[in-house]
């Protein structure tokens, strides 16, 4: 994993933390949340405040999401929303965090001038000993405060003043005003400067988890379906009416479909279909290339279709059927058959425009995983554990594809991937015609 960490594209845009004022406060929320401390001086953390080096000091991964269910978070600075999530046991937990942050930055950025917040994302399950349970987890709301209790004495010294200004003899009572100042020598004055951290639920129908070797779950569409990366076998008995593993391919296309999740890439408006599904075939003959021995390292495009030329006919069937794609995408060639049950097929689909898309583009590359790109930008912990499995050669091969054309315009790059142009009105040319009806999923549809 050198490699990755070297290039920024393991541990990185992490918050480093090293003044002792930041770690005494790190270390007070800390002892809040989990009754430890860290005796480390400086480390990083990740948008919860999770920090691999402190981890690694209490011997602990999970110090801040113990069994995976509940994720606790160190808030230091406002600048952690664009920091990543490490090791997350949820799809949707950076979201929820990053739109905490953006909703109350002004908020947070007041409150951690002087100390860290800390906080939980919680929901109604506290352990997930079967799979069944995850069908529990619906509303996911937000607890936080400082250590010292900033947000809850600001509400205490707001319900003051409001009974002080409502109540007729409220100026006679020592007592009330008493109370009042002394709250308000902790929070402020909260009549000019409201401390007050928006109540935020966030209700999640579609997620992926982990969780029993990794499932996605989706609940909030036409179709209803569960999808194990493990053996469907072992899930048990689950709440939901189909359930599928990857080894379902057929019955994954079809849900798909039917959900209208996903479309076409040669069909999407505003990209270059043509310069994705090339680079497809190139990884797919790095791929290749690793399984007969040959030595990547520092390889370049042209020498990577040079490959593909000397040894096209012991290249697997997706780039042969990728290749049909591209010609017919860009000369006109004869439509190629790519039904679900092809290798290449799920190698052609990306999300369609929907709020899920991040989800499904993230099934797509664990049903695609030879495409790396895709791979490391959506499915970053397949990413990694498939990775450490490689050659050295396509390890370096990948640091340095990744490193050199995705790092450095990494919003570009996603654009240009999965990014979705307004809809036009205009009548569908023949192409998009001729896609509509037959689709990546071979037959041809009746009118």
């Amino acid at each position: 994993m050198k490699r990755l960490i070297q290039r920024g594209l393991m541990f990185g845009n992490l918050i480093h933390v090293d003044s002792p004022a930041l770690v005494d406060r790190y270390n007070r929320a800390l002892k809040h949340l989990t009754g430890r401390q860290t005796q480390l001086a400086d480390f990083h953390v990740d948008i919860s405040g999770y920090s691999p080096e402190v981890g690694d000091e209490l011997g602990d991964p999970l110090y801040l999401n113990q069994g995976g269910c509940n994720r606790q978070f160190i808030l230091l600075t406002t600048q952690q929303k664009t920091a990543p999530l490490l090791d997350a046991a949820f799809s949707m937990s950076r979201g929820i965090l990053r739109q905490f942050i953006e909703e109350n930055e002004a908020q947070l950025f007041a409150l951690t001038a002087k100390d860290a917040v800390a906080g939980e994302l919680l929901n109604t399950v506290y352990a997930i000993d079967r799979p069944a349970r995850l069908f529990d987890i619906r509303r996911i709301r937000i607890e936080a405060d400082t250590t010292t209790g900033t947000v809850r004495d600001a509400e205490k010294l707001g319900r003051m003043v409001d009974r002080f200004m409502a109540e007729e003899d409220a100026w006679f009572d020592d007592v009330l005003i008493a109370d009042m100042i002394t709250v308000a020598k902790r929070t402020g004055d909260v009549t000019r400067n409201p401390v007050r951290l928006k109540q935020m639920e966030f209700v999640q129908d579609n997620y992926w988890t982990a969780h029993f070797g990794g499932l996605y779950l989706f609940r909030g569409v036409a179709h209803p379906a569960a999808i194990a990366s493990a053996d469907k076998t072992g899930l048990g008995e689950m709440p939901i009416a189909h359930v599928f593993d990857m080894g379902d391919r057929n019955q994954i296309a079809r849900f798909l479909e039917l959900n209208d999740l996903v479309e076409p890439i040669v069909r999407a408006r505003g990209i270059d279909a043509g310069a994705i599904l090339r680079q497809k075939m190139d990884f797919i003959v790095v791929d290749a290339a690793q399984d007969a021995g040959i030595d990547l390292s520092g390889a370049t495009r042209r020498e990577i279709r040079a490959l593909a030329r000397d040894y096209a006919s012991r290249l697997p069937d997706e780039f042969h059927a990728l290749q049909d794609l591209v010609i017919w995408a860009e000369d006109g060639g004869r439509w190629p058959r790519i039904a679900s049950d092809h290798p290449a097929y799920f190698y052609t689909l990306r999300a369609s425009d929907h709020p899920d898309r991040d989800l499904v583009n993230q099934l797509l590359a664990e049903l695609g995983p030879k495409d790396i790109r895709q791979l490391f930008i959506c499915h970053k912990p397949l990413f990694y554990r498939l990775y450490a499995g490689w050659s050295e050669t396509k390890k370096s091969y990948v640091a340095d594809f990744l490193d050199r054309e995705y790092q450095v315009d990494k919003a570009g790059a996603r654009a240009a991937l999965f990014g979705h142009e307004a809809p036009m009105d205009r009548a569908s040319s023949a192409r998009d015609e001729m896609v509509a009806r037959v689709g990546p999923w071979g037959a041809v549809r009746g009118r």
